[in-house]
């Protein structure tokens, strides 16, 4: 059976935005076309490694010399989006594996997220590949958005923002700080507050 497909080319709108309090957030990929909106959940560490690799990935375009397209260096100023995400948010999966790749005939970032546990495995130690591909590895649905690269700039730096909006990490173990302190492993346990760092 074919897999859903909850594809966007392009989005009138895709983010990442979070739900609840720094410390309990939970962090949505989000995509928008009119009425339709589909939320993903994922970890917050996915978040970070998405917006750096479509930073990388763009850099590598912009830099390569066959490329025709237009790639800004920095988000462009239209096109910041600072707006909650979209009610009601329905969580349609839990992101597992994403792929990251470049259009160069459509000029497009492509971005697939699939759900947890349909991440391809056991491909290292099969004798044949290409059966284990058609039979096991064929996801149940995927969410597909293919964005231009200003979107893809204004994408990164939402996505750097809601990082940093988060609980601050301690200076000296690297660990977030709860609003009440937490207990520092490099200060010999002593309970840090906020204010003392």
């Amino acid at each position: 059976m074919p897999p859903i497909v909850h594809g966007f080319d392009p989005p009138e709108r895709f983010v990442a935005g979070t739900v609840g309090e720094p410390g309990a957030r939970t962090f949505f990929l989000q995509a928008r076309d009119g009425a339709r909106v589909v939320s993903v959940a994922l970890e917050k560490q996915q978040v970070a490694a998405l917006a750096e690799r479509v930073d990388e990935l763009l850099d590598e375009v912009m830099n390569e010399a066959r490329t025709t397209a237009v790639i800004p260096a920095v988000a462009p100023v239209g096109l910041a989006d600072e707006d909650p995400l979209d009610l009601p948010i329905a969580e349609e999966f839990r992101a597992g594996t994403m792929t990251l790749s470049w259009d160069p005939q459509a000029e497009r970032v492509v971005i697939e997220v699939f759900p947890v546990g349909e991440e391809l495995v056991g491909l290292a130690d099969a004798d044949d590949v290409e059966e284990i591909l058609l039979d096991e590895t064929e996801p149940t649905e995927v969410f597909v958005v293919r964005i231009d690269a200003g979107h893809a700039r204004a994408f990164v730096q939402r996505a750097e923002r809601v990082l940093g909006a988060g609980r601050p990490d301690c200076p000296f173990c690297g660990h977030p700080i709860d609003p009440d302190g937490h207990l520092c492993v490099r200060a010999n346990g002593f309970k840090r507050r906020p204010e003392q760092e």
